[in-house]
């Protein structure tokens, strides 16, 4: 057997393995997603369905869901997109944290030290938001 006919083997057979690796990384890939978009359904509905037993929703109840709506729409950008889409963790990681400062002064009816530091990182996430770079639209290519 010569070499050039072992490297036409050679090639054959790494682009097969290749895409079958790929296909396995795609199948993960979308078994993950569905994996954590049911999660974040199921978290959702649980809480809500507290919510109606409770007889009322508080407004950490309705940040929280507000969470849950953020988890799914960054669920469905990343299924469409294959990217992460770091702004929504940050508006996310925003909620979650009104959601403390809120939770905090219903408990203790006074504004703490704590309160200030959680008010800054809100203005820091803020800020991360301004400067994140958005990605460019699908026009902005052609």
């Amino acid at each position: 057997m010569d070499s050039e006919h072992f490297e036409q083997l050679h090639q054959r057979w790494k682009s097969r393995v290749d895409t079958i690796g790929n296909l396995l990384i795609e199948i993960f890939h979308y078994l993950a997603l569905f994996v954590i978009g049911a999660s974040v359904v199921w978290s959702g509905v649980v809480a809500y369905g507290g919510m109606m037993l409770q007889g009322h929703a508080t407004i950490g109840d309705i940040l929280l869901l507000f969470i849950y709506l953020e988890l799914g729409a960054m669920v469905g950008i990343y299924f469409k997109t294959n990217a992460m889409p770091v702004r929504c963790l940050i508006y996310i990681a925003i909620t979650a944290l009104a959601r403390l400062v809120i939770a905090d002064v219903q408990a203790h009816h006074e504004a703490g030290m704590g309160m200030l530091w959680v008010s800054v990182a809100i203005l820091l996430l803020a800020i991360a938001t301004r400067v994140i770079r958005k990605p460019p639209s699908e026009s902005e290519y052609h």
